[in-house]
Parts: structure tokens; C-alpha cells; sequence
């Protein structure tokens, strides 16, 4: 079994979402003595963002990478990413991740019935870091709702949230949130290629009202 883990903060070793990725991982290693672990830091190898000279002729070495990242993602039965919120959704290192791994014809394809997913059967775990608390669907939540989505398009149904939120509100509050994430971790299974319930699954954060202000950097 193959697992890629994804780390996306720029926060390095202070980061939120960087400790509960490495808390989930570590759990998949247990339970999976013989997992193989691709690890990828999208701060510390960063991938180029899409611009007019990603549609003309690549050099060799970008052509490259992007492949491999392509193949990882492909390769992969188990996806774990970590995913900050900053100012109301994903990082923009995360958002070049997904532009390699967004391909028609290797990932989706365009039918007469409409998009169709291609990667189906991989288990995806998404840790979540915010420093507000955002009801589901609330307005000013634009990360783990379009990573919802995206991984739905792409064809993959097993999708899991980990959510550590109100971590701008007060060191007590990022106590709090932490905390909550890592004991929801321990309650997750593992269950390649299905969700606990059988679909996409939510793992809730501390409880709290829908906080509008954006999850600044320092946050996850």
C-alpha cells in the first residue's frame, strides 16, 4: 500500500496542520507496517503556479517534475494533506499541487453526460488548520469546500476532514483545537478506499459560532 503525504503550510515546525498530518501518517505507519510513504513539503520544493509559459514548451527538469507529481498522485491508495487556511482558502503552494494533478484524460475526462472522475479507489485525509470556527458550507469557508468538491470530481468518494479551528482566537482556543483534532484522529480507522460512513466524512472541530474573520498565517 502506497500513502502520499502532503504538507502545504508555511509555518514549518510551528505548524498546526504540519503536526496533524504527521499524527495521521503515524497512525497509517502502525497499523500498516509495510506502508510505503512518499513525502512531499510544497514550501520547501515548491511547484511554479500555472502561467502563459506553463502552456508553451517546458524545460526537460519542469516537464519532469511535473510527471512525477502526476505519477505520485496516481501511484497513491492513500492521500493525507495538510491544508491551512489562509484568508479563506487553500495555500497557493497546494493550488499549483493540484493543477499538476487536475489532467484530463488522466484524472477526469469530458463525456456526453458530463465530467467523469478517473482516480477513484485512493482514501483521502484532509487536516485542516484555521484560525477562526466556520459552520459547514458558512459563508467565508472556501477551503475544505472546494477540496470536497475537487476530490468528488476527480472521482474519489472517501474523503475525510480533520478540522483544527479557533486557533487565531486565543492560546487557550489553539490549546483547544488542537487537542480536538488530534483525539478526532485517534477515532479515525483506517479504512483504505472507504470513508467511515461509506461516503464523505466530516470530523468536526471544537464547537463554536461561525467566525467571519479571516485565518491568518499564524494560525496553522
Amino acid at each position: 500500500m502506497k500513502l502520499l503525504h502532503i504538507d502545504s503550510s508555511i509555518l514549518g515546525a510551528g505548524s498546526a496542520s504540519r503536526r496533524l498530518t504527521s499524527e495521521i501518517v503515524s497512525r497509517w505507519r502502525s497499523d500498516y507496517p509495510g506502508l510505503e510513504v512518499r513525502y512531499t513539503d510544497l514550501c520547501a520544493q515548491e511547484l511554479p503556479h500555472f502561467s502563459s509559459k506553463s502552456l508553451a514548451a517546458q524545460p526537460n527538469e519542469e516537464r519532469a517534475r511535473d510527471a512525477a507529481t502526476l505519477a505520485d498522485f496516481l501511484a497513491a491508495d492513500v492521500i493525507v494533506i495538510g491544508a491551512p487556511m489562509y484568508n479563506f482558502s487553500i495555500p497557493s503552494q497546494l493550488k499549483a499541487w493540484i493543477d499538476r494533478v487536475t489532467v484530463a484524460g488522466k484524472t477526469f475526462r469530458y463525456t456526453e453526460a458530463g465530467p467523469q472522475g478517473l482516480a477513484g479507489g485512493k482514501e483521502v485525509i484532509v487536516a485542516i488548520s484555521r484560525g477562526g470556527v466556520y459552520a459547514p458550507n458558512g459563508p467565508g469557508e472556501f477551503a475544505e469546500s472546494y477540496l470536497k468538491f475537487l476530490f468528488g470530481f476527480l472521482g474519489i468518494d472517501s474523503v475525510t476532514f480533520v478540522r483544527a479551528e479557533g486557533l487565531a482566537l486565543s492560546p487557550e482556543h489553539r490549546r483547544t483545537g488542537i487537542n480536538s483534532a488530534l483525539a478526532a484522529i485517534g477515532g479515525i480507522a483506517p479504512q483504505q478506499g472507504q470513508a467511515q460512513d461509506g461516503s464523505a466524512h466530516d470530523v468536526p472541530g471544537p464547537d463554536g459560532p461561525a467566525h467571519q474573520g479571516p485565518a491568518i498565517p499564524r494560525a496553522a
